[in-house]
């Protein structure tokens, strides 16, 4: 990947808009740069990696940001070339249009990437998510068994939610590896970019990603169903065209898995519901409860010890309490349902982090960092919190 032509020439294949020019002086190996930084954050088993121009390079390692001392600070020229070593002729031109830029590769010693181009300050600032060489499992990352009866249900919608880097493609590549090694099935995935790549096993997997093998969600949702599938998984129901054709695809008899930003259960409903217009919600409303099976609103905590981080898992199942609320469109009655519901296998987030407490899993000052209703959160823990605010 990185013995290819002179980035000088590559630089200046890109349209006028964003033609810079990596200066005639620039020869330093520094960005030898891309790939020894990664091979470091990977060393110090960082997630994420940041290049920002006027700052020394930052990875997150158990959550937290920390500067890599080794390096000083990034100039413009190092996060340009950066990005010429990995990107293609296309996607550099792609940056140049939408100056923006997902994409996935894999590189040797290093793994799978998942990275982000973007302007800042009329600068490129570069992220990158280092992902696991190996799928993980629902056992290896301590995930409820929930996700391993869901993986196995023949028809319906599961919706994995959390905040941006909480672990909800992980948990879903889980899923589709559990499928793979327990069920025959074929499986299509719909991802943007691929962070995982499944090798056949009990099924037959096809992985789709967006750019490369199909222009959108929505697109590939539409013709998803003449290619025989089982399952499906979409990366993303972020606009209304792709939520629609999802649960269309739910709808005609297949298990659906996909993700969403939001913070809990509940909340995930409303962010789908709100995709449609109002005049289409009521629709939805029925539609949604019609399919749902599950939401798993995640986020990952720090483990107690200060080495790496276990999901808290919020668990709401499709039970008749739970689609008549959403069909009724109250969502606002969903959390009590999930807190009241523990005997048929619901969770709520502040339960889930109690849990992990008691367990020993997770310590007294993250259970109160992250839980919302800190009296709710004592009864089960048994402890008292007030004396760490």
């Amino acid at each position: 990947m990185f013995d290819g032509p002179d980035h000088r020439t590559a630089w200046a294949r890109w349209p006028p808009p964003l033609a810079y020019c990596v200066p005639a002086h620039y020869d330093r190996s520094s960005v030898s740069d891309i790939l020894e930084l990664l091979r470091l954050a990977k060393q110090r088993e960082a997630s994420d990696l940041h290049l920002v121009m006027g700052s020394p390079p930052m990875a997150r390692i158990d959550g937290a940001l920390q500067v890599l001392d080794e390096y000083g600070m990034m100039l413009s020229e190092d996060i340009q070339a950066a990005l010429m070593k990995m990107t293609t002729a296309d996607q550099q031109a792609e940056f140049a249009t939408n100056l923006e830029l997902d994409f996935g590769m894999a590189l040797e010693d290093v793994g799978r990437l998942r990275c982000n181009a973007a302007r800042q300050r009329g600068e490129i600032s570069f992220a990158i998510r280092l992902l696991p060489a190996e799928i993980p499992t629902v056992d290896g990352l301590e995930l409820p068994e929930v996700y391993k009866d869901l993986a196995m249900k023949q028809h319906g919608l599961v919706i994995a939610s959390g905040p941006t880097g909480s672990g909800k493609s992980t948990s879903l590549a889980t899923m589709i590896n559990h499928i793979n090694h327990n069920r025959t099935s074929h499986v299509v995935t719909i991802e943007d970019p691929i962070e995982y790549t499944h090798t056949n096993f009990k099924s037959a997997i096809t992985q789709r990603q967006l750019g490369t093998d199909t222009l959108s969600f929505a697109t590939a949702l539409k013709h998803v169903l003449r290619q025989d599938p089982d399952v499906i998984l979409v990366g993303e129901m972020r606009d209304l065209e792709t939520a629609s054709a999802a649960l269309t695809v739910a709808e005609t008899g297949h298990l659906v898995l996909t993700t969403g930003h939001a913070t809990g259960a509940p909340e995930a409903i409303d962010r789908v519901v709100g995709l449609f217009p109002p005049a289409q919600r009521y629709l939805a409303q029925i539609r949604l409860a019609a399919t749902l099976i599950a939401v798993l609103g995640q986020t990952l905590v720090p483990r107690a010890g200060g080495k790496g981080r276990i999901a808290a898992v919020e668990i709401m199942l499709g039970t008749s309490a739970v689609k008549n609320l959403v069909r009724e469109g109250k969502i606002h009655q969903l959390h009590n349902v999930i807190r009241t519901s523990s005997k048929l296998g619901m969770v709520t987030m502040d339960q889930s982090l109690a849990r992990l407490y008691v367990q020993g899993l997770i310590d007294a000052a993250t259970l109160l960092a992250f839980c919302q209703n800190t009296e709710e959160v004592e009864e089960i823990a048994g402890t008292r919190l007030g004396y760490l605010r």
